[in-house]
């Protein structure tokens, strides 16, 4: 069993920023891909920013240039710094982790999402 927990959501003004955390915890044996995704009201989840396990990061364009992705591999943890913020970028943010875990002599592929984390950007 692999969860994860995120934590800096909340609600800030435009021009604002705010700095999200996601730790994986339980049977991991290794983790390859991190990432951000969110989904605002009314609207399909999409991809913020991801990071590879050798730390290579892919942004969606829409926040290209003010957000930041990094990843913390001895705590298993992503962070995601988002600066300049705009009333758009307001939706839920999940964290999303896949790789292997290892448990009862047994690897296994990993997908595990976040409980999601609500950002609101509003004056």
């Amino acid at each position: 069993q692999v969860q994860l927990v995120e934590s800096g959501g909340g609600l800030v003004q435009p021009g604002g920023s705010l700095r999200l955390s996601c730790a994986a915890s339980g049977s991991i044996f290794s983790i390859n891909a991190m990432g951000w995704y969110r989904q605002a009201p009314g609207k399909q989840r999409e991809l913020v920013a991801t990071i590879s396990s050798g730390g290579s990061t892919n942004y969606a364009d829409s926040v290209k240039g003010r957000f930041s992705i990094s990843r913390d591999n001895a705590k298993n943890t992503v962070y995601l710094q988002m600066n300049s913020l705009k009333p758009e970028d307001t939706a839920v943010y999940y964290c999303n982790v896949d790789g292997t875990s290892y448990s009862g002599g047994a690897y296994r592929y990993l997908e595990v999402w976040g409980q999601g984390t609500l950002v609101t950007v509003s004056s």
